[in-house]
């Protein structure tokens, strides 16, 4: 299953790199989804996750080639959907946002449940605490290289679009993704569960 994401994600990169709106911005949006292809790969045959995951991240990695190659504050679905319902501002950089903890929640979970043994309200907790933690830490990023590394390229980079909120924000519609997610897989696992069957008696 991974190699067909792979090869399908590989696509999608190799397309959405084709003349980006902004070759620079492109570029460092792209820094950590190298890192995380190697993770992926390398640890495939030692610790594979399962099928979903591995899709819900290609597909949470598909969106972000999309928000760099036209940087996320000139997505032209976002204007569409600015358009529509109203929106001050593109609302790409907040879908995506959302979809990080909606989409990878889920993969963490799964790493949790079989490296800690997370059992209970942990195995729930645990994804939605990482979630955030790491939105928080990629905010921490986005700011150290919009002010170090690419000056030049800050409003792109960062897409805030003039909202001085914009950070708290973006980890506020994570941590809402990621517990969306939660609930969702709690609800599943519930109804999935086995039921006591009733003896004649009315005993269990």
């Amino acid at each position: 299953m991974l190699q067909v994401l792979v090869g399908t994600y590989a696509l999608v990169w190799l397309i959405t790199g084709i003349a980006p709106l902004d070759r620079h911005d492109w570029f460092l949006e792209n820094l950590l989804v190298f890192a995380v292809m190697v993770v992926l790969i390398g640890t495939y045959r030692i610790f594979p996750l399962s099928d979903l995951s591995y899709l819900l991240i290609t597909a949470f990695l598909t969106l972000h080639a999309i928000g760099a190659h036209y940087t996320y504050s000139e997505v032209p679905f976002g204007f569409w959907i600015q358009r529509t319902f109203g929106f001050a501002r593109n609302p790409f950089d907040r879908i995506v946002h959302f979809s990080f903890g909606l989409l990878m929640a889920y993969p963490i979970r799964e790493v949790f449940l079989r490296v800690a043994n997370a059992r209970g309200f942990w195995a729930y907790y645990l994804p939605l605490d990482v979630t955030l933690a790491f939105s928080a830490v990629y905010e921490i990023m986005e700011m150290v290289i919009a002010t170090m590394v690419a000056p030049g390229t800050g409003d792109a980079w960062l897409g805030t679009q003039g909202d001085v909120w914009d950070p708290q924000k973006d980890m506020g519609l994570a941590a809402l993704g990621a517990l969306l997610c939660m609930c969702v897989t709690a609800l599943i696992r519930r109804l999935r569960a086995p039921r006591p069957v009733l003896l004649a008696g009315g005993e269990a």
